[in-house]
């Protein structure tokens, strides 16, 4: 691991985090709010914290350290692009399945992925961006 990863694992993990608190926390949190049955209350949410910054450290080091390893000399905001498009569709489809197991509202689901969805591309461009000059030939 070098400096350049450790940077940019830190920056993704900050994005991603904020990222999800804009999308889950603020954008559809009145959507969760409706499911009580299907979701932790607030008032014992804080004590899993940890489970929820670990996953998203663990999620920030792999995203950066495959982009790491396929970085080209291609334009780095298309390449940024198109790495988090292709993340996106690895990752939220995971939302289809909960929706066909769960009786979550579409609206909820639809919220999910287009959020998430965003978040992933902007995570694949600020990747590239921290990677920019850092070619493999």
């Amino acid at each position: 691991m070098n400096r350049k990863f450790l940077t940019a694992w830190l920056v993704a993990f900050v994005v991603w985090m904020g990222g999800s608190f804009a999308v889950h926390g603020t954008l559809l949190a009145a959507k969760y709010a409706t499911l009580p049955n299907l979701y932790r209350p607030m008032d014992t949410q804080t004590q899993f914290m940890p489970y929820l910054i670990g996953a998203h450290v663990m999620l920030a080091a792999a995203f950066v350290w495959i982009y790491s390893r396929g970085v080209t000399a291609a334009a780095w905001m298309g390449q940024g692009i198109r790495y988090g498009l292709a993340v996106g569709l690895l990752t939220t489809p995971t939302y289809l399945i909960y929706y066909s197991v769960q009786p979550l509202p579409r609206s909820l689901v639809a919220g999910q992925i287009i959020g998430d969805g965003v978040l992933i591309v902007v995570l694949g461009v600020v990747t590239a961006f921290m990677y920019k000059g850092a070619a493999k030939a």
